[in-house]
């Protein structure tokens, strides 16, 4: 992978709106995703909205010869959950929708988790614990700390309640291509890793898994499944490190309101 690219102010400002763009589709999800909607029926309203509302482009179509606008990653599902006309959500689903937008040249990339229905609360209890580790990770992002830092801090929330981190599928950097150096793995050591430096944009996205950490790919090549088909949630946002600290590009103005740690 090549090095990573520090972001000009100018560069920023445009990642800065393709953020804000994508954070209009999951506010336009947020009263669309419901029981009995097909996953597919999703991927097309999130690609109609970014191309005719937004005016932009789904990143993802087309990238690795992926067909579909978004990946659809329900229940045991750990990422990368390819849309479909058979499967309808049902109540008691979790389900993470992970989005990619670009505009003016530069890709944001950000995932939420969606509970359909009548949860349980082992469920809930998964992705507000997923949620709350990305946020740990996220606030560890200054000139100076260490990518180490966010992946230890990642991994110490998860494991204190029992869960285990995915290892095989980590953040990355972003920008005018949506996987840049560097990779931003979610379990590690602190005071490890390459050194955060200003202008550095990047994806926090930990997969949290209720049981073992570890995962298989279905014939498809693309879902990845948890091995012991547990329950697995995923939040990601894209991040810019700042002259003093970070700021998420891809924030939601739900989060704004809520001090930025309630799942819904």
């Amino acid at each position: 992978m090549n090095k990573v690219q520090l972001k000009t102010p100018q560069e920023q400002a445009l990642m800065r709106e393709s953020g804000r763009l994508l954070s209009q589709v999951f506010e336009m999800l947020d009263h669309f995703v419901a029981p009995g909607v097909t996953t597919i029926e999703i991927d097309r309203q999130v690609e109609h909205f970014i191309v005719n509302t937004l005016h932009a482009r789904p990143a993802s179509k087309g990238q690795y010869d992926y067909p579909y606008t978004l990946n659809c990653s329900i229940n045991e599902v750990v990422c990368h959950g390819m849309p479909s006309a058979s499967r309808k959500l049902k109540s008691g689903d979790i389900v993470n929708l992970d989005i990619t937008l670009e505009k003016n040249g530069f890709v944001s990339d950000s995932s939420k988790m969606y509970l359909v229905g009548d949860v349980t609360p082992a469920a809930r209890k998964l992705v507000q614990t997923t949620y709350d580790a990305m946020w740990k990770g996220i606030q560890k992002v200054a000139p100076g700390a260490r990518l180490g830092d966010i992946g230890h801090a990642i991994q110490q929330h998860a494991e204190q309640y029992g869960y285990s981190v995915v290892r095989e599928y980590c953040g990355h950097g972003i920008g005018r291509e949506m996987h840049e150096a560097p990779q931003v793995l979610h379990f590690g050591r602190p005071n490890t890793g390459e050194i955060l430096r200003e202008g550095m944009t990047f994806t926090i996205e930990p997969m949290i898994n209720q049981g073992t950490h570890k995962t298989r790919t279905l014939k498809d090549g693309w879902t990845v499944v948890t091995r012991d088909k547990k329950l697995s949630a995923q939040w990601e946002h894209t991040v810019l490190v700042t002259a003093d600290g970070y700021e998420v590009l891809t924030l939601r103005a739900e989060e704004q309101e809520n001090g930025k740690h309630l799942a819904g």
